[in-house]
């Protein structure tokens, strides 16, 4: 949202930033507003979104008395309660203005969506704008008990401060990746999470980094794809915005599981690795900006995802600790020496790797999409895939373990994209899913720029048209 900076407040004022619990939606708020004529009316509301420290949004999902009144006239009182401790705040509002897309509008319709699924009624709860208003005055109501605030079970300030000084010592971006999600899980108490990178020949993005899903069962999740607009993952991507639901149910969280298409088709798919019934998602984009440009939105350089089965785990204070995680993840992306460099002058240490025995790998290769399956199982597509069917066909053709990046950027039959190649993710998505599908086929680094493909049983090549 543009426009000026509001009115500093006296430094004994409530401000909006102090009352955030209120908005999550767990009490509904209670708005008060008037007809041109001064005629009363009172309702309640199932949204009221924090956009900054002066500003609010409603959600505008019907033509009703308080719309009507709103545009007649743009005073309003809202009433809000803390869930935690029971105590009322009552805000004066001015109407400002209804957005009908951008940032805040998708911001709102994801998460207005993951409540009306709750009830089956998404349809019924279309979002239809945005209202913007000013907040004008914040005041506590008088009267009652509240309860004292609970402790939170950690720091988050300190939480960010550790975790932004422990990516700094990233020596690649295998290493930082592998630093965020310790970070995640032993600073903030996460206990399932996704980094997702993009892919800018196919325009999805990628998991190349993933806490929690096997424990769960539902696979690691490295190599799941999604698009841009997509759940929550592709809303904040799409919208440069963190996207937060404090409770929902499995039918808002992605149309995975309704892909239309040929049973081939869905076999080229690594399943979305969520939990069956998440009731908290909080995806949050990672920018990476250019000191030329400073007002640049930021490029995206991928999405930080983290999901609960506890309604109400991520808060506004999480979201902005993440938040900043995430710009930290991103300016430290930017600034990464590629792995793809100049590659070390000294050759690689010979292979030390025990012969090729045992019943043979069928790795079989489809030219459409690069997709490439183990032993009818489906393993990966797209650039990695490729690079995968190139890495094989010189083992078994000329014996090779040995390789370097550069050779790979150079090759024909490999689709690299002119611009934003990204290989050194594609290679890490390539060594992490190989981990997890195939101990006896994987990729190990020997140098900058390096790698070697170990190879334990024999395999034996199926390009398919």
């Amino acid at each position: 949202m543009s426009g000026p900076l509001p009115r500093p407040l006296p430094h004994d004022a409530l401000t909006l930033d102090a009352i955030r619990t209120c908005l999550e939606g767990v009490i509904p708020g209670t708005i008060a507003t008037a007809d041109a004529e001064g005629t009363p009316n009172v309702s309640q509301l199932s949204q009221v979104h924090y956009v900054d420290p002066g500003h609010i949004a409603l959600s505008y999902q019907f033509f009703n008395k308080t719309r009507a009144n709103i545009l007649a006239n743009p005073d309003a009182q809202l009433e809000v309660i803390d869930p935690a401790t029971g105590a009322q705040y009552r805000l004066r509002l001015a109407y400002l203005r209804t957005e009908t897309d951008g940032p805040l509008f998708e911001s709102m319709k994801a998460k207005l969506s993951g409540i009306a699924s709750h009830v089956g009624m998404a349809e019924v709860f279309r979002l239809r704008g945005a209202d913007l208003f000013r907040v004008v005055a914040i005041e506590a109501v008088p009267g009652g008990c509240p309860l004292p605030a609970p402790v939170r079970p950690r720091s988050l300030l300190s939480a960010v401060r550790r975790a932004c000084e422990g990516l700094r010592g990233a020596a690649d971006l295998s290493d930082l990746l592998d630093r965020a999600i310790a970070a995640l899980r032993n600073l903030f108490g996460v206990e399932h999470a996704l980094i997702l990178l993009p892919d800018a020949a196919s325009g999805r993005l990628f998991t190349v980094a993933a806490l929690g899903y096997e424990a769960a069962g539902r696979g690691s999740g490295i190599g799941w794809e999604v698009a841009p607009g997509d759940g929550v993952i592709g809303m904040a991507a799409r919208e440069r915005v963190p996207i937060r639901i404090t409770h929902m149910t499995t039918d808002v969280a992605y149309s995975m599981a309704m892909r239309e298409g040929t049973a081939a088709a869905v076999a080229r798919e690594i399943p979305f690795p969520g939990l069956d019934r998440p009731h908290s998602q909080l995806a949050v984009p990672i920018l990476a900006h250019y000191l030329t440009h400073p007002g640049a939105c930021g490029e995206l350089a991928g999405v930080l995802f983290v999901e609960s089965a506890q309604e109400m785990r991520f808060t506004y204070d999480d979201e902005d600790a993440l938040a900043t995680l995430a710009a930290q993840l991103g300016a430290l992306m930017r600034g990464l020496p590629p792995a793809h460099g100049a590659e070390t002058e000294e050759a690689p240490t010979p292979a030390v790797t025990p012969p090729a025995i045992g019943d043979p790998i069928t790795v079989r290769h489809y030219a459409s999409d690069d997709s490439v399956f183990l032993d009818h199982d489906y393993l990966i597509k797209g650039v990695a895939g490729a690079i995968l069917w190139k890495l094989v066909r010189d083992h078994t053709a000329l014996g090779r373990t040995d390789f370097t990046n550069r050779e790979l950027r150079l090759a024909p039959d490999i689709p690299l994209p002119d611009l934003a190649e990204n290989l050194e993710a594609r290679l890490i998505l390539l060594q992490r899913r190989l981990a997890d599908r195939c101990g006896c086929l994987r990729i190990e680094k020997t140098g900058r720029g390096r790698f070697r493909l170990v190879v334990e049983k024999p395999l034996r090549l199926e390009e398919m048209s």
